[in-house]
Order: C-alpha cells, then sequence, then structure tokens
C-alpha cells in the first residue's frame, strides 16, 4: 500500500526490503482521488506485514513515528505527536482528511507508514507543507482506516467505486450562521439538490444544515 503519486507514470516498481531484497512490483490498482495505489510483490517467501491501527482513536497530542526513506538515505524514523485531525481544503487530493504531524516527512516518505507508539499502522505519510522543500514540523498522512476501506476497494475491483449523494455542500462559516439565523457554524450547508438524486430522495433540501453524520458531528464539507 503506497500512494500514487509514488508509482505514477512509472514503466517498472521495483520495491526494496530493508535486507537488501528487491523484487519487481506490478499495480493491482490505484486512486488518485485518494492518492493510494495497492502493489503485488512477488515473493517466494512470507513478508513481514504491519498491523493496522485505527486512525479514528487518534487524539491531537498522540505520539506517532513516520518511517519512510527521505532524500533517499535509507530507511529513517521520525517521532513526533498528531498535531491535527481531519485537515482538509490543502489542495493536495481531491477527498482529503489528513492527519496532520510535525514528525519530520520529507521527499522519500512518500507511501511510507504513521505508525502509533505500538507500532501500529494510523497513517500513510503523503504531503509536507514547506517553503523550502524540507520538513517545517508540518506534514501529512492519510488515516489508515481511510486507505485500508480504498485498498480494500482496489484489490476486490482494481478501482475505487465511490457512492453518489447528489448535493452541493459548503462550510458554515459564522458569517453565514448570522445570516440564516443560526446558533453557532456548526455543521454543513446544502446549497443544492440534485433532481431525483438519493439526497432528494432521502428528504434532503436546499438550505438544510446537516449537523451529524452517521451519529458523528461533522463542521467540514
Amino acid at each position: 500500500l503506497t500512494n500514487f503519486h509514488v508509482i505514477d507514470g512509472a514503466d517498472e516498481i521495483e520495491v526494496a526490503n530493508n535486507d537488501g531484497r528487491k523484487y519487481k512490483a506490478r499495480v493491482v490498482g490505484s486512486d488518485p482521488e485518494s492518492d493510494l495505489a495497492v502493489l503485488r510483490i512477488p515473493a517466494d517467501h512470507q513478508l513481514p506485514v504491519i498491523a493496522f491501527g485505527s486512525s479514528d482513536s487518534l487524539r491531537v497530542g498522540d505520539v506517532v513515528l513516520a518511517i519512510g526513506n527521505p532524500f533517499g538515505v535509507g530507511q529513517t524514523v521520525t517521532s513526533g505527536i498528531v498535531s491535527a485531525l481531519g485537515r482538509s481544503h490543502l489542495g493536495i487530493n481531491t477527498f482529503e482528511n489528513f492527519i496532520q504531524t510535525d514528525a519530520a516527512i520529507n521527499p522519500g516518505n512518500s507511501g511510507g507508514a504513521l505508525v502509533d507508539a505500538n507500532g501500529h499502522l494510523v497513517g500513510i505519510n503523503t504531503a509536507i507543507y514547506s517553503q523550502s522543500g524540507g520538513s517545517m514540523g508540518i506534514g501529512f498522512a492519510i488515516p489508515s482506516t481511510m486507505a485500508r476501506e480504498i485498498a480494500q476497494s482496489l484489490l476486490e475491483h482494481g478501482k475505487v467505486v465511490r457512492g453518489w449523494l447528489g448535493i452541493g455542500i459548503q462550510d458554515v462559516d459564522q458569517e453565514l450562521a448570522t445570516a440564516m439565523g443560526l446558533p453557532n457554524a456548526d455543521g454543513v450547508l446544502v446549497n443544492s439538490v440534485e433532481p431525483n438524486g438519493p439526497a432528494e430522495k432521502g428528504g434532503l433540501q436546499r438550505g438544510d444544515v446537516v449537523l451529524t453524520v452517521a451519529g458523528k458531528k461533522t463542521n467540514s464539507t
């Protein structure tokens, strides 16, 4: 499981173990919109496999470790904390729900594991915010829960099949909340509804403010 941008446009893909062994890998499926890809490695022996952790249980301040190969120097581990959760509107992917961390992430860390204190996978290191090209303590990882669902879809179908809701939505800021007479700037505003779409059939209307999705509070698109 790696980033799509790591293998995008590659004629040949080689995966190297930290014991020096190398394998020619092939792409099982990729999803540019979430920047994830699944590779198959034709090894003739059992390869070590990381255990998935639950990114849903992460809290700001939790200790995390970032694993990768920054600048091609070799396998490297850096440490930090979860700086923020649910980061979006970054212009990195179509679908964004990033874990932000101050563990040093540099070019070459992409596709590497972000792990918790128990060594369980909680994210896929994907991007950095940097003016210099090096780590400035603002790195982003795709949550493991999201990555696992997408990987499963790629394994089963070779692509990601997404549902269609049929609405246009926008964040509710304080200005909008005041204009609409809302008590506070919570939720997401439905600003358009596709005729005969699933949302309309489900009873959603233009002007509705969605406060929870599947029982979980939501404040962003």
